[in-house]
């Protein structure tokens, strides 16, 4: 009886320790993803799209990264992370794995005018806000059965992918315009860098400057971020956007909140381009409105040709 009782008090004593890992493994795992119930998502005349992309560890490597114009790095529950790439230039072939939406993205897609914006569901909650929003909403219930796809040798949910012409969306440089970012030569100033990390409660980000490809070189949680291919991943520019992160009114499957990154107001950055960090102040003053980011003296802070990651931290 006594033998008994000791097992039954240590299975209860692992119990919280396994919920916790399934949480940072996959903090949707209960849920499925609520997916629109009414009308297709409405035309848009927007020159580029966004696609929400799967950051965990299962999930990766990413497809279509390297292809993207912009890709914005956010917060989510357990202190994860998830990617919006968008693309403007070209589309590549595949994108993906495909995941849900987040309050933030709402709030920084209006920078575009009528952008698209792929996906995977979404809390019941935040649907008619997507419904709402002055976007061309994609998810798989709203495209042709020829857009979206799974790839049966990796594990689900981590497997959902788009193929971006199949969706209809098109896409102009010029949809570019309107992030408010500026590109050129570098300011002066600035201190030398090889190496910047951002950390989340969760995730890890490390830019490495590699001097003879005149990129940073990223990685996720310690490790190298590559292709599928096997190509490094890589940005011309990094910015570390301090932001007000706050919990929203929206709870996954666990009942852990929706975290929600303000990007409208202004703050401090950091950002990287041609081996050099330059301390530097961003403004936004509407959700209309780009992003401008400004020398540590006002002046404008022009950004490297290429890739551009912007991954939002708590300020």
């Amino acid at each position: 009886m006594r033998r008994a009782a000791v097992l039954v008090t240590a299975l209860a004593a692992l119990a919280p320790a396994c919920t916790l890992a399934e949480q940072a493994e996959n903090p949707e795992k209960p849920r499925k993803e609520a997916v629109r119930q009414g009308p297709p998502g409405k035309p848009a005349d927007g020159r580029v799209l966004a696609v929400k992309i799967d950051n965990v560890q299962p999930a990766r490597p990413g497809t279509g990264l390297e292809a993207a114009d912009i890709v914005y790095v956010e917060q989510v529950e357990s202190g994860l992370s998830r990617l919006m790439a968008v693309y403007a230039r070209k589309l590549p072939p595949v994108v993906g794995p495909v995941r849900s939406a987040r309050e933030t993205d709402l709030e920084l897609l209006r920078q575009f005018d009528g952008p698209a914006l792929a996906f995977s569901g979404a809390q019941s909650k935040l649907l008619p806000l997507i419904d709402a929003a002055p976007l061309r909403a994609l998810p798989p219930e709203d495209s042709t059965e020829k857009a979206y796809h799974r790839d049966e040798s990796r594990p689900s949910p981590h497997n959902l992918y788009v193929r971006p012409k199949a969706l209809g969306a098109r896409v102009d440089e010029a949809g570019l315009k309107s992030t408010g970012f500026r590109f050129g030569a570098a300011p002066a100033g600035g201190t030398p860098a090889t190496r910047h990390t951002v950390d989340f409660p969760s995730a890890n980000f490390a830019f490495t400057w590699v001097e003879y490809e005149g990129r940073w070189h990223i990685a996720m949680d310690g490790t190298p971020a590559r292709t599928p291919s096997g190509k490094a991943l890589s940005a011309a520019t990094v910015v570390e956007q301090r932001v007000d992160i706050r919990d929203s009114r929206f709870r996954d499957g666990w009942g852990n909140s929706s975290p929600f990154s303000r990007t409208v107001g202004a703050g401090t950055a950091r950002v990287l381009r041609d081996g050099r960090a330059y301390e530097a102040r961003w403004r936004r003053t509407s959700p209309q409105d780009g992003t401008e980011f400004t020398t540590a003296d006002g002046r404008p802070l022009a950004f490297a040709p290429g890739p551009v990651w912007v991954v939002f931290t708590k300020a």
